[in-house]
């Protein structure tokens, strides 16, 4: 990278192409000299489409191709949903900032058609659209009459696909549809007591080489250090355990009182047994608090659950039913 250009790697989905837009305005604001460009980079999570995400692994499942372009230097920084990134980054690279979180809460869109506005309202046995195994056993463990139906693809493909099929709803995160414009949509916020969200839902990871420091100083700008503490909480208790697509695990933390709070939970595929928890301490400890809190979930019967997981992967659903 030269002082006046850069190159950002990005997917090619219309909320990945307005993260990195927005981070570009973002950056352009404060250092208008500098000419931004876009490479594209189809990941191995936006050629699989047709398998839920739980049955391809989820290493680097949308990252590891962009990834590479930060490392044999094609491109020079990338703009990720944090939600999508591992908690083990490849040698030589970092998360050089996280941006302000919005709002990481879970939403219910109902069917175009429908006249039911809340999950709790849906009829018994009616089908709810998700490709997260997390928000599968949250919803099981509330409602367990309720079918899911596996579904992939961008959220306009999504929205698409709810209606033009006969699914009561949807689940989505709330921060997407709002980054999209797409908030009409929205019919149900779900609260926390009920869908504890996917670790770093919400904010935005800049990636960028361990040893670049001007760019590092430049995207330093981006840098939202109350949600940075938050997050780094939330990735720490997911790295103890070892979690991702494959594993239903939820996780929230803030802010609250000057102390830092995070609340998790662990569950079953079938939302059967779901073990939650939280702690709070002071906010320069968030990292040390997931890893506490993570110890006491597999303590409380979340070893059990995910073993059991890991013996039993989840098996492929049915496909998609128009």
């Amino acid at each position: 990278m030269t002082h006046e250009r850069m190159v950002i790697a990005t997917r090619r989905s219309e909320l990945a192409l307005w993260q990195s837009s927005f981070v570009r305005s973002l950056l352009q604001q404060r250092f208008p000299e500098l000419e931004i460009d876009f490479q594209v980079i189809k990941t191995l999570g936006d050629k699989i489409l047709d398998s839920p995400l739980s049955a391809i692994g989820d290493k680097g499942l949308f990252t590891k191709e962009i990834e590479q372009t930060l490392l044999d230097g094609t491109c020079d920084l990338a703009v990720h949903s944090l939600k999508d990134v591992p908690t083990h980054l490849p040698e030589g690279l970092t998360i050089g900032a996280v941006t302000k979180r919005m709002d990481p809460r879970d939403v219910f869109v109902p069917h175009t058609d429908s006249s039911f506005r809340t999950l709790k309202d849906l009829p018994e046995g009616s089908t709810v659209a998700t490709g997260s195994l997390r928000r599968t056993c949250q919803i099981l463990h509330h409602r367990p009459d309720l079918r899911i139906a596996d579904v992939r693809g961008n959220l306009p493909t999504r929205l698409r696909k709810l209606k033009e099929s006969s699914w009561g709803g949807m689940i989505l995160a709330k921060a997407g549809l709002e980054r999209l414009g797409l908030q009409d949509h929205i019919a149900e916020t779900l609260p926390f007591d009920v869908m504890l969200p996917a670790v770093g839902q919400g904010a935005l990871a800049i990636e960028i080489k361990v040893d670049h420091g001007r760019l590092k100083e430049i995207v330093s700008v981006l840098h939202d250090e109350e949600t940075f503490m938050a997050v780094r909480g939330e990735r720490a208790l997911l790295r103890m355990l070892e979690g991702g697509c494959q594993v239903p695990i939820g996780t929230y933390g803030r802010l609250e009182g000057g102390m830092f709070v995070l609340e998790a939970m662990i569950g079953s595929l079938d939302g059967t047994r779901v073990v939650r928890g939280s702690l709070q301490g002071s906010p320069n400890r968030s990292e040390e608090i997931g890893i506490e809190l993570a110890v006491m979930l597999l303590q409380q019967g979340g070893k059990e659950i995910l073993e059991e997981i890991r013996r039993n992967p989840p098996p492929p659903r049915p496909p998609e039913q128009p």
